[in-house]
């Protein structure tokens, strides 16, 4: 059994799909592992660190994939890309598939068996398998600290022989992974934290974290959450009297984080124009949605914009900001995954493709997109 560990080829991604302490892991495994040189540059980890953990380096892509049976990534694959892989190949990490005919279209035609790591059902068995959640977790975190270095002024309350600081004002937006790992950091560092969300379970958590709940808790509300754990989509009543509750307490607030996504669908917007001009100048504006067009209507993404003294921040690729410890987490997320593709006797490959894992998350196989929610409409 062989696999392959490429380096990313988009130029905002700093993370690697294995480290050295996963690929020891596929050596006990019986794998060989070749890594592309580099891979893990911008993560921190220099290849003689692979070399050292028992792996081969591979000058270039075509190198590091050829014959394997396994290809670890960050991001899908672009089409150019595939060239060269084996047929049958499984090909496993994050394919952001909504949306992504063509993409899918050349998975199946590279006859490779892709699997999408961010469908994996959200059950027991599969939590250390969970990439949205240790990343979401890291992105949460990373907002505050990017928050805090453009906000420019203490974060915690000091009292001080030359008067008293006051506390920063920091409202989260959306209580998910993300939400209540930026309300735990910005509570340690001495913030008043506030937080909203649609689903109703998300007012206890914000609560045991020591934020305070903004929401509009009406019957809609209570109904607000999927049988998955996910925000629903609300009505634009809801939608309206919220936003009007949600604008008058921005105008209060000195930082805003925005966290709120809903899968296959774009980002709601959350933060008008107006509720930014209505903030005080040297407030700051997180947008962790930007990659799928923002919650503010002011953001731009991969950019810090500023407008009437508000800076509107919408970085790229948050958790790769902390590229090292996002890697760790998303290799073992990756391993946990592979180690349940293996047979331990025969150390070989052996897929069972009726398990609820392999069918929640592989997208094309035997030259088809195979799974259910991206089948071809045409």
């Amino acid at each position: 059994m062989r696999v392959a560990v490429l380096s990313e080829t988009d130029k905002v991604e700093t993370r690697v799909a294995a480290t050295p302490e996963t690929v020891k892991k596929y050596k006990a495994l019986g794998a060989d592992v070749v890594v592309q040189t580099g891979a893990g540059d911008a993560a921190g980890f220099p290849d003689s660190d692979y070399e050292a953990a028992g792996a081969i380096i591979a000058a270039h892509a075509a190198d590091t994939v050829a014959d394997a049976d396994v290809v670890l990534k960050v991001r899908r694959p672009a089409p150019g890309e595939l060239v060269g892989y084996k047929a049958g190949a499984i090909v496993i990490g994050i394919m952001d598939p909504y949306g992504q005919d063509e993409a899918l279209k050349a998975l199946a035609d590279a006859h490779v068996s892709a699997f999408s790591m961010e469908l994996m059902p959200r059950i027991t068995r599969a939590q250390v398998m969970d990439v949205l959640s240790s990343q979401a977790n890291l992105a949460g975190y990373r907002a505050v600290i990017d928050a805090t270095g453009e906000y420019g002024r203490a974060m915690p309350m000091m009292m001080t022989a030359a008067g008293t600081v006051p506390a920063a004002r920091v409202f989260v937006m959306g209580a998910g992974v993300a939400g209540l790992q930026a309300i735990a950091t910005a509570r340690r560092l001495g913030a008043v934290v506030t937080a909203t969300d649609v689903r109703p379970a998300a007012k206890e958590q914000v609560e045991s974290l020591g934020g305070k709940f903004v929401a509009v808790e009406d019957d809609e509300f209570k109904q607000a959450e999927t049988s998955g754990g996910y925000a629903k989509e609300m009505s634009a009543d809801y939608q309206a009297k919220q936003a009007a509750l949600v604008a008058a307490h921005i105008a209060k607030q000195d930082i805003v984080i925005t966290t709120a996504l809903i899968p296959g669908r774009p980002a709601p917007k959350l933060v008008s124009r107006a509720m930014v001009e209505s903030m005080k100048p040297g407030s700051v504006v997180i947008d962790l949605a930007v990659e799928r067009g923002g919650n503010c209507e002011m953001s731009e993404p991969g950019r810090v914009v500023e407008h009437q003294g508000v800076k509107i921040v919408g970085h790229l690729n948050v958790p790769g900001r902390l590229a090292a410890t996002a890697s760790s987490l998303y290799a073992r997320n990756l391993y946990a995954f592979v180690e349940t593709l293996v047979d331990k006797d025969t150390k070989n490959l052996a897929v069972k493709w009726d398990d609820e894992l392999v069918k929640a998350t592989c997208l094309t196989r035997d030259g088809a997109i195979v799974h259910t929610a991206f089948q071809p409409t045409a």
